[in-house]
């Protein structure tokens, strides 16, 4: 099983939500507080690029093509990143991955694609 397990991805209109979740169902839920988990994505024929990251103090970051549009947030006692896209526009359309980094570790999810149309 995965260290990380992402999910929620899907086909959507133009304007539509989405709201994207990344689980850690291999790490201990007593301990589990990653120092960041961030959401990042890469489009074909791109680099992969930060989308969004939150801290343990909960202090978010922000790429400027989503401010506004997007909110990260995570449950630590459900080992669970979020994602809320809200107003998505064709160009988010990627592949988008979770990234949680830990005293252990650095891990991604597998991806989960994400894909609007106008």
């Amino acid at each position: 099983q995965a260290q990380l397990v992402e999910s929620g991805g899907g086909l959507v209109q133009a304007g539509q939500s989405l709201r994207l979740s990344c689980k850690a169902p291999r790490m201990i839920t007593s301990t589990f507080n990653p120092s960041s988990m961030g959401w990042y994505r890469q489009a074909p024929g791109k680099q992969r690029e930060l989308v969004a990251t939150i801290t343990r103090d909960y202090k978010t970051n922000y790429a400027d093509f989503v401010r506004g549009r997007f909110t990260i947030s995570r449950d630590n006692a459900r080992k669970t990143l979020y994602l809320q896209m809200n107003s998505l526009e064709p160009e988010d359309t990627a592949v988008y991955y979770c990234n949680v980094q830990t005293a252990y570790g650095d891990y991604w999810g597998q991806g989960t694609q994400v894909t609007v149309f106008s």
